[in-house]
């Protein structure tokens, strides 16, 4: 008789766990789907590169809704082409090299409609947002 319940004890404990992990889960994945269809639906249109003035130019993004994407760029734009960005600040730590490549594509490009980073599709956005921030202060000069 204590062996069963015993057992039966050891099924609620377990069941209950369980139920506060699905719980977790639960919250945690709402939390990062909102995120995610933020980023997801980022739009980056509000840029005429032909109409860009000279200058240096600082950008931000603040990073979606719990911020987990908040960068900052300085964007510099001579003979009316964008010739430099660089990362002034950044939440996620990307590798240079992912940056350098992304910004580049942008500089060769001179749009911001680029190719994005293979597998960080929204990451990718999210540091272009605030270069588009930045040039469209150079529109406005």
């Amino acid at each position: 008789m204590k062996k069963q319940r015993k057992r039966k004890i050891g099924w609620v404990i377990f069941l209950a766990i369980i139920a506060v992990l699905g719980v977790v889960g639960a919250v945690g994945w709402w939390y990062v789907s909102k995120e995610y269809n933020e980023a997801k639906n980022l739009s980056l249109d509000a840029v005429n590169f032909s109409k860009l003035n000279d200058g240096t130019y600082i950008g931000e993004y603040e990073g979606g809704m719990y911020k987990w994407r908040a960068n900052k760029v300085q964007v510099t734009v001579s003979s009316g082409k964008v010739t430099d960005i660089k990362i002034l600040e950044h939440k996620e730590n990307q590798k240079p090299e992912f940056t350098g490549e992304l910004y580049n594509r942008v500089i060769k490009a001179q749009s911001l409609h680029v190719d994005v980073i293979s597998g960080a599709t929204l990451t990718s956005k999210a540091y272009l947002k605030p270069v588009e921030n930045a040039l469209i202060k150079a529109q406005k000069k």
